[in-house]
């Protein structure tokens, strides 16, 4: 016990003589970092490092947030010019499908006008402007009326992509239109000639658009003298209709046992889908009679 508390007085009296030693070093440090300048050159330094280093942080701030800025308007500015771009490509495929669109009518109206000026008959060119829901749309309506010379069982025909087809014939007139039951109607008989055998039917339709048309009473004698793809055409008897007029090609024929007649199918030479212009035909009246009153 007397030991230990010896060692511990003894070092009791160490600590004060070091430490007040540490603290006479330091002391003596800073007053020589005094005397020499350098304490306050350093702190100067410090201070310069800190505030350009602020400055440097709010002029990239700044100038991140201007080109942030800048990049929007910019944006806004390419998104309008876009727009006016897409507007006037619209515009421009908007007149080219016009453009289309009047040259397609030009060249149908120029083939129309000129199959009419050699045509030996008077006739009315018109257009379809409507078709009858009410029956299958098996009824057409023209733009033409008995104001402009229409009447009732007028034929009316077309020509499309160079054929001249049998449409129908005229079933009522009005003042400035006129409605017209097409050749593929169930109703509309036609005395129809084979071009080839020169035998002559009687041809109508199923009553719609895209049925084949039906030739009846052709005799069972002449199958044998028959081929898909004949042609047969308006026969000109009974005044209904003038001769030669295209109606379809045979496409499909077929024999019953009980029955001495064929039954033969024809497909329409017109497109009556796509069929837009038509030519109602005066078979009363030639062009040169009326010339010459």
């Amino acid at each position: 016990m007397a030991l230990r508390e010896s060692r511990i007085k003894v070092k009791i009296r160490i600590q004060p003589p070091l430490f007040v030693f540490v603290i006479l070093v330091v002391i003596s440090g800073v007053l020589l970092a005094a005397s020499t300048g350098g304490f306050v050159v350093n702190f100067k330094n410090v201070g310069f490092t800190a505030l350009s280093s602020f400055q440097r942080g709010i002029h990239t701030v700044t100038t991140k947030f201007t080109d942030m800025v800048s990049a929007v308007k910019r944006m806004a500015e390419l998104q309008e010019e876009y727009d006016k771009l897409l507007k006037q490509l619209e515009n421009y495929q908007f007149l080219q499908q016009t453009n289309t669109e009047i040259r397609r009518e030009n060249e149908l109206l120029k083939e129309q006008l000129g199959f009419t000026e050699t045509f030996e008959y008077v006739n009315y060119p018109a257009r379809i402007i409507g078709r009858d829901p009410n029956n299958q749309y098996s009824l057409l309506t023209l733009n033409m009326g008995s104001k402009q010379g229409i009447k009732k069982n007028m034929p009316v025909i077309a020509i499309q992509n160079g054929t001249v087809g049998l449409v129908g014939k005229v079933l009522q007139v009005g003042y400035n239109t006129c409605m017209v039951m097409p050749v593929y109607d169930y109703s509309c008989n036609v005395s129809g000639r084979i071009q080839k055998t020169r035998d002559i039917g009687l041809v109508n339709g199923l009553g719609w658009e895209d049925s084949p048309l039906i030739m009846r009473y052709i005799k069972k004698r002449v199958l044998d003298k028959l081929q898909y793809g004949d042609l047969v055409v308006t026969s000109g008897e009974n005044d209904n209709f003038m001769k030669d007029i295209p109606i379809g090609y045979i496409s499909k024929i077929t024999t019953q046992d009980y029955d001495s007649s064929l039954i033969i199918e024809l497909t329409p030479v017109l497109d009556f889908n796509s069929l837009e212009n038509v030519i109602v035909v005066d078979v009363k009246n030639l062009k040169d009679q009326e010339e010459e009153q």
